[in-house]
């Protein structure tokens, strides 16, 4: 049967969908973005095979299969043309053997151009973890919490930067507040294949910004590979003063359901202290999410200053919490310290 290699496999057409056909539960906890889950035997109907072939053999665990593939042949059929109405997919199993072999089969029986993905989704795996391993120039923005860092992000990202956004892709801001008004969090090994995902859309011959992050965002951790880089890498710090910082904050979650605000407080109360916590709930009921957030930042702040000890810090310094100044002078930043090359431009005009 006809079998691609990975990169091949992924730079496929677009009317081709890539079909997922390993069982739900594998799906879920990690398939390459943008696939489709198309299994060929339910959760239930895999442990049954797999349990046949450890205690009985080979030759049961195949019929076994077959007995479930069978009834539902034409069910496959319908539904592969509703997502492929153009004919054309690429199938994966784990290991590219017989589970992708038979839908192979069966849709081009059924008039289908099926491209196979060569070793599977195990390959693909492979590639996302020697992914993360790769040397980057990386350019990694941080400050208090508060400053506007994501939002600095999507600005610069605006303007073509290239930009890693790693709480995006992990649906979570980081803090014990974090989750509030996001979807739930990838898998560790989803968000691993989303982010090898994006790294591999990044141009070499220009830096990434990436955001300042702990080892864990919520509940993912960032691979060690690109940790070790991301702390390694120049660190230009947005300062802004605390008041602007509140402010900001205090408009963003006086947006979100206060039993929601109150239960990430108390995930912090062991470290905010039993008066602090006391009075930051007291403000979330009487609505006065200002005291509130400086309530929480006195403890944020002392945490993430003691995390720049060591590294090779920038200090941008600004009055406003607005993205599109704060992306500028940022960038500015890095051009001085000469992390970012000057373009042509920039070459002909210096003081522009």
């Amino acid at each position: 049967m006809p079998r691609l290699s990975l990169p091949d496999f992924l730079q496929g057409p677009a009317e081709a969908p890539i079909l997922d056909v390993r069982a739900p539960v594998e799906y879920t906890q990690g398939h390459i973005p943008g696939a489709l889950s198309f299994p060929l035997f339910s959760d239930e109907e895999r442990a049954r095979i797999g349990t046949t072939y450890k205690q009985m053999s080979q030759e049961k665990a195949v019929l076994l299969g077959l007995d479930f593939f069978g009834p539902r042949m034409s069910q496959m059929v319908k539904q592969a043309q509703k997502l492929a109405p153009h004919k054309q997919v690429r199938v994966h199993c784990w290991r590219g053997g017989m589970r992708s072999g038979a839908v192979l089969w069966l849709l081009e029986l059924a008039g289908f151009q099926v491209q196979l993905l060569n070793k599977g989704y195990k390959d693909y795996r492979q590639w996302v973890l020697q992914e993360f391993g790769k040397p980057r120039a990386l350019l990694v923005l941080g400050g208090l919490t508060g400053s506007g860092k994501t939002d600095v992000l999507q600005a610069l990202a605006a303007t073509q930067q290239p930009v890693l956004d790693l709480e995006g892709l992990a649906s979570h801001k980081g803090s014990a507040f974090g989750s509030i008004g996001l979807p739930p969090q990838p898998t560790q090994e989803q968000f691993e294949n989303d982010v090898a995902a994006v790294l591999a859309t990044l141009p070499d011959e220009v830096p990434t910004w990436v955001e300042d992050e702990s080892r864990t965002i919520g509940s993912v951790h960032v691979p060690t590979s690109l940790f070790t880089q991301l702390h390694s890498s120049p660190l230009l710090v947005l300062e802004i003063p605390r008041e602007v910082r509140v402010r900001k904050l205090a408009e963003e979650y006086g947006r979100h359901d206060p039993a929601a605000l109150a239960a990430s407080i108390l995930k912090i109360r062991k470290r905010l202290g039993g008066l602090a916590t006391k009075e930051a709930l007291a403000a979330i009921g009487e609505e006065d999410m200002e005291k509130m957030v400086s309530l929480v930042l006195d403890y944020y702040d002392r945490t993430y200053s003691h995390g720049l000890e060591g590294r090779r810090v920038v200090r941008v310094t600004s009055e406003t919490a607005d993205p599109l100044v704060n992306a500028e002078l940022v960038q500015q930043a890095a051009l001085r310290a000469g992390f970012l090359a000057p373009t042509p431009s920039e070459q002909a005009n210096p003081n522009s």
